[in-house]
């Protein structure tokens, strides 16, 4: 049962490795991979000459720390709501309506959101319009409201699919402690803050050390799909950049070295919080 996963794995996951030969080598399509020359770390030298990537660095660490910081304890929050709610029926539907933007595209979410926040005939500046207001607003191409849509069409699509595993957490806290803790009178916040989440703080630290490990990486589709000439000092990340001089630009090389250096210092970061956390919590993911 194990062999279709570890296929997977070593087909997509390992064998690809190969490739990152690409960042120390100076590409050439007639001699391939391994008979192009080796050049050593020029291209991570040319990367931080560059005079974009500060701007590149700061914009993914901005939107991937909202993203990871801020965004945390909504899910959790929402975990807690769901358990809360005595009707069965109700819980399902509301469940089903938050799991619901989890299957739709990027491309679907950013339709929507153009659709509803364009100017004069998007639904949010009729509604300004309706009272009083101006109403030809284009907020997507206002840097003033990048960050706000970013993180709200991020929340609004995985606030409920990621509240899942949170839920099946809560689920398996010991009844009999809540128990407990109305015989000594705890109120319901008492028993969230004393009970349920200690119970879950171990899942929480996972979930958290691993998330670290896409510090630089802030979510192309949605990025590349929000950016405008107005917000593009903001919009464009490290992402962007890879598919901009890679694929289009034709620099395998070097952008296989930019996306190199991702994943070694979101390497990094997992195996230092991983420690950290074992030591302080006894958590870890090995």
């Amino acid at each position: 049962m194990l062999l279709p996963c570890i296929t997977s794995f070593v087909i997509f996951s390992y064998i690809p490795m190969g490739g990152l030969m690409l960042a120390f080598k100076d590409y050439k399509f007639n001699k391939g991979i391994l008979g192009s020359p080796w050049i050593g770390f020029d291209y991570f030298a040319r990367f931080f000459n560059d005079y974009q990537s500060l701007n590149l660095i700061t914009n993914t660490l901005i939107i991937s720390g909202m993203k990871l910081f801020l965004y945390l304890p909504l899910p959790i929050i929402l975990a807690l709501m769901f358990n809360e709610l005595r009707s069965r029926w109700f819980k399902n539907f509301a469940q089903s309506v938050s799991y619901l933007p989890h299957f739709l595209s990027w491309v679907v979410v950013v339709g929507l959101v153009q659709r509803v926040l364009a100017p004069d005939t998007g639904l949010l500046n009729e509604a300004v319009a309706h009272f009083g207001g101006d109403g030809s607003i284009y907020y997507l191409m206002e840097p003033d409201y990048f960050y706000q849509i970013m993180f709200g069409s991020h929340m609004w699509k995985s606030i409920g699919w990621d509240s899942i595993i949170y839920l099946a957490a809560i689920s398996g806290v010991n009844p009999d402690m809540y128990e407990a803790a109305k015989m000594d009178g705890a109120t319901k916040w008492k028993e969230i803050r004393h009970i349920t989440l200690p119970s879950i703080m171990p899942t929480i630290m996972i979930l958290f050390i691993l998330s670290l490990g896409n510090i630089l990486s802030a979510g192309f589709d949605q990025l590349y799909l929000l950016r405008t000439p107005g917000n593009m000092h903001l919009s464009d990340i490290l992402d962007t950049y890879i598919i901009r001089v890679g694929l289009q630009g034709g620099q395998y090389g070097y952008a296989t070295a930019v996306g190199f250096m991702q994943g070694l210092i979101g390497f990094i970061l997992v195996v230092i919080a991983n420690r950290v956390s074992r030591r302080l919590t006894d958590t870890s993911v090995w």
